[in-house]
């Protein structure tokens, strides 16, 4: 699930301490490095179901060979949710897992656990640590599993388990994770990068961009994230 890397349409919640500039900067280095994560699991059809509609020939320029591109319906996150689920098992799907692209150094492993309990489980969540969920697949079609979650809250894994109760659906957890969403995810997240041997397949395009924009030299001098940062 992704955005166009608009300023001042995404990481909107980083401004401050970033610029919109910088954080639209920031975000396509998640962007990219989630694209990188999926292309490196075996044995599943990768998509990027993208919004704005109109933002085609970006995703499309930006996607490896394998990879296809699914513009996302309008409506609220559980509307677009279900259509995008919809959409993918209308098209064959036995399992389809939805992931964020706000979790930059997320291991591929989570991903990966998803599909194999998916084979034992109708539901499969990967909770955030601020009560969102980074991950969530599912087995079929369930649109009345995405009704009545209030988004961008403390709660929505919790309302999603009770949800999938209420559907006799059996839930599996996978382990913690963070995406980043405001200042103090993204000092969490410099501190993790700049802590991390840098190599070809560790949020490379992330590290990047905090590199260009100046936070992992502030993240290794262990302050946190400087003010009205744009480079």
């Amino acid at each position: 699930m992704a955005r166009m890397p608009v300023p001042g349409q995404v990481k909107t919640r980083l401004v401050p301490p970033l610029t919109p500039l910088a954080a639209a900067r920031l975000y396509t280095g998640f962007l990219r490095d989630t694209v990188d994560r999926l292309a490196r699991i075996n044995g599943i059809r990768p998509f990027v179901a993208y919004t704005p509609p109109a933002a085609d020939g970006f995703f499309s320029g930006i996607v490896p060979p394998g990879f296809s591109t699914l513009p996302q319906a309008s409506g609220d996150l559980g509307e677009r949710l279900a259509a995008v689920s919809g959409a993918l098992f209308s098209r064959g799907a036995t399992a389809v897992v939805l992931c964020d692209s706000d979790s930059p150094t997320l291991p591929g492993r989570c991903i990966r656990e998803a599909f194999r309990r998916l084979d034992e489980s109708d539901l499969v969540i990967g909770p955030c640590d601020d009560g969102g969920y980074y991950l969530i697949g599912i087995r079929r079609c369930t649109p009345r599993l995405f009704s009545d979650i209030p988004w961008s809250s403390p709660y929505v894994t919790q309302r999603t388990v009770e949800a999938a109760e209420r559907l006799d659906l059996s839930v599996f957890l996978l382990e913690p994770w963070y995406d980043v969403d405001t200042a103090a995810d993204l000092d969490r997240l410099c501190r993790e990068v700049a802590g991390s041997p840098e190599d070809d397949t560790f949020a490379r395009h992330t590290r990047r961009a905090l590199a260009e924009l100046g936070l992992l030299t502030q993240a290794r001098a262990g302050g946190n994230a400087p003010q009205d940062t744009c480079r």
